[in-house]
C-alpha cells in the first residue's frame, strides 16, 4: 500500500511538530507532502531536511525569503513557494491525502478550506475556522465530501466515544441516536486555585505556564482564562451538530479524561490518556485503525486522585462569554475570536493586564452590531471590523 501524503500547515507549532514526530515513527505508511509555518526559519529547515517535503512555505515574505536562501545552500530538493499565491497547490494537489490544520487563529480559516474544497482528510487543529465559520465551513465539508476529523483533544475524545453512525455519517441527531449530553472537559489552567483579587496581577510567564500541556504562548493564555474551553464549546456544538444545552463543561484538573458522552441509559463513555497531543494526531491519522503515537498508556495503580466540579464563571468570565456568545449565534462567535486574539496579544505583549482580555472581549461584543452576511465576504468583514473595535479599546487600556 502506498503512503499516505500530508500537509502540515502550522508545521513549526507544537501540534505541528507532534504531527512530524508521529510521521517519524510510522514513515513506512506516512511521507510529508508539504510543510507551512509562520517565521521560525530554523525549525522550518530542519524539518525540510528530516522529512524532504515536496514544498515548503513560510507566511512570513522575510521568513521565506531566508528559508529559500538555506535550502538552496543545502541543495535542499525542496521546493519554496509563496504563500499568499500558492498556498491553495499544497492543499489541493491531487498527491495529497491528508491536510493537517495546525495553525493558530483566524489565519488558519482559508487554508482550511482550500483543502475542503478538494476533498481532502482534514485534520482539524485549527478550532477557530469553526468558531468563524460554522455553518459556512460544515456546509463544504459536506458539498465537496471532505472527511473532517478533529484534533483537539477533547474533540477526538467525543468522537471516540460518540456512536458509528455519527462518526460515519455525520450531521445526525444526537438525541436519536442516544446521546443525551456532551461533557466537555477542562484542567481549569493555572489559576483553578488563585484568589481572584490578585489576577490583575498576573504575569505573562505565570499565564502560559499550563500545569498539564505543553502548548504556545497564545493556547496557554487562552487556556488560562478558558476562552480555549468557550471556544471548543462553539466548535463542539458544529463538530457534532448539538444545541447549546447538549455540551456541559466540567473541570478536570488532572486532564486525563480528555471529554465523555453521556446516554440516555445513564451511560458514560469516557475517553482516556495521557495529556499528550500525539495520540489524537495519531488516532486522526490512522483512523480507523491504530498507530503507534510514541505515548505511554496511563499506569492505574499510580493515579490516586481524579476530581471534578463545575466551572466558576467568576473565575472564568471569557469561558460564559463564549457560551452566550454561542447561543447568539455567527456574528458573535466571530467577533469574540477576533477580539481575544487582539487582546490575547495586547497581554502577551505586556500592554494590558490579564484581566483587560476579557474586559476588551465583552466591550466589543457590546458595541458590535451583528448584521452580518453568513457567506465568507461577511465572515471576514465581520473579522475585520471585531479587531479594529478591539485594538481602539486596548489603547484605552494600555498600562
Amino acid at each position: 500500500m502506498s503512503k499516505k501524503r500530508v500537509t502540515i500547515l502550522g508545521s513549526t507549532g507544537s501540534i505541528g511538530q507532534s504531527t512530524l514526530d508521529v510521521i517519524a515513527r510510522n514513515h513506512s505508511d506516512y511521507q510529508v507532502f508539504a510543510l507551512v509555518a509562520g517565521r521560525n526559519v530554523e525549525q522550518m529547515v530542519k524539518d525540510c531536511q528530516s522529512f524532504t517535503p515536496m514544498f515548503a512555505s513560510m507566511s512570513c515574505p522575510q521568513a521565506n525569503a531566508q528559508l529559500q536562501d538555506h535550502l538552496s545552500a543545502l541543495n535542499s530538493a525542496t521546493q519554496v513557494i509563496d504563500y499568499n499565491s500558492e498556498l491553495a497547490l499544497v492543499c489541493q494537489h491531487k498527491d495529497v491525502d491528508v491536510v493537517m490544520s495546525a495553525i493558530v487563529g483566524a489565519a488558519g480559516l482559508l487554508p482550511t478550506l482550500h483543502a475542503i474544497e478538494a476533498g481532502k482528510t482534514v485534520l482539524l487543529a485549527n478550532k477557530e475556522s469553526l468558531v468563524m465559520s460554522g455553518q459556512l465551513f460544515m456546509d463544504k465539508v459536506r458539498e465537496h465530501r471532505a472527511t473532517l476529523l478533529p484534533i483537539d483533544s477533547e474533540h477526538n475524545a467525543i468522537f471516540q466515544c460518540m456512536p458509528g453512525a455519527i462518526k460515519e455519517q455525520g450531521e445526525q441527531q444526537l438525541r436519536a441516536h442516544g446521546v443525551s449530553k456532551i461533557l466537555l472537559t477542562g484542567s481549569g489552567g493555572p489559576f483553578r486555585e488563585r484568589a481572584l483579587d490578585t489576577f490583575a496581577d498576573i504575569t505573562v510567564a505565570e499565564a502560559v505556564a499550563h500545569p498539564n500541556w505543553s502548548m504556545g504562548q497564545k493556547i496557554s493564555v487562552d487556556s488560562a482564562t478558558m476562552m480555549n474551553k468557550g471556544l471548543e464549546f462553539i466548535e463542539a456544538k458544529w463538530l457534532f451538530n448539538a444545541a447549546v444545552e447538549d455540551i456541559e463543561v466540567v473541570i478536570h484538573p488532572q486532564s486525563m479524561i480528555h471529554s465523555m458522552v453521556q446516554y440516555s441509559d445513564g451511560s458514560v463513555l469516557a475517553q482516556m490518556g495521557q495529556p499528550d497531543m500525539r495520540t489524537p494526531i495519531a488516532h486522526a491519522l490512522a483512523y480507523p485503525q491504530r498507530i503507534d503515537a510514541g505515548v505511554a498508556p496511563l499506569d492505574f495503580s499510580q493515579m490516586k486522585d481524579f476530581s471534578f466540579h463545575a466551572p466558576d464563571f467568576n473565575r472564568y468570565p471569557n469561558l460564559r462569554l463564549a457560551i452566550e456568545a454561542c447561543k447568539q449565534g455567527q456574528a458573535a462567535t466571530t467577533v469574540i475570536n477576533a477580539a481575544n486574539e487582539e487582546s490575547v496579544a495586547a497581554f502577551l505583549a505586556g500592554k494590558i493586564r490579564f484581566t483587560d482580555i476579557y474586559a476588551v472581549n465583552a466591550q466589543v461584543l457590546e458595541n458590535m452590531k451583528l448584521d452580518y452576511r453568513a457567506d465568507l465576504d461577511g465572515i471576514l468583514q465581520c473579522d475585520a471590523d471585531a479587531r479594529v473595535q478591539a485594538t481602539k479599546l486596548i489603547q484605552t487600556r494600555i498600562k
